[in-house]
């Protein structure tokens, strides 16, 4: 009896775990870091964003409306430090408020960057017309929105902004550390 009752408290102690930690991912499902960029803000496309991430069965696990500082901004966007575009980059990222989301569902990174389209806005426009970039991005800068280009960025994208969003590769962790 006394197997037993290490098992069962194993397992209480684990369903504790899981309904006291931070968000969490479950089943197969994915995260990413989604943002809507300060012209997608300040031309009010955040609302008409939104229901397009609902109806393509996302589900919004966390967002917060920021102001990104110079200092932030860098610092999110510094694997592009060393490019020509980089000031004006963190010039635009810190020209108004930024919507960021954690986005979830099955293969969340590759269906965010397919309804998101190609970078540059104008080519998303002839390419991909159905996408949010060609909805309301304006070049490759002005885009509208940001999405994690893979599972490690999305991971490290979302501990950026949540710290307290749990990803997929933590729960793995956490459960080889019971």
């Amino acid at each position: 009896m006394s197997g037993f009752r290490h098992q069962l408290v194993f397992l209480l102690l684990l369903l504790l775990s899981v309904s006291l930690s931070p968000v969490r991912c479950l089943g197969s499902e994915e995260r990413t870091l989604a943002m809507i960029k300060p012209d997608g803000v300040s031309g009010n496309y955040s609302d008409d964003i939104k229901r397009i991430i609902l109806e393509a069965s996302f589900n919004i696990v966390k967002e917060t409306l920021t102001q990104l500082d110079k200092d932030t901004a860098s610092a999110f966007y510094h694997e592009h430090s060393s490019k020509s575009f980089f000031h004006d980059l963190v010039t635009y990222m810190t020209s108004g408020p930024v919507l960021v989301m954690v986005l979830e569902k099955p293969n969340a990174v590759s269906h965010w960057r397919d309804l998101i389209g190609p970078t540059d806005a104008q080519k998303a426009k002839i390419s991909h017309p159905h996408s949010i970039r060609a909805l309301c991005g304006k070049d490759s800068q002005r885009n509208c929105v940001h999405g994690s280009d893979s599972t490690s960025s999305a991971e490290r994208e979302i501990k950026f902004f949540f710290k307290d969003v749990v990803v997929p590769g933590d729960i793995a962790s956490q459960h080889d550390e019971l």
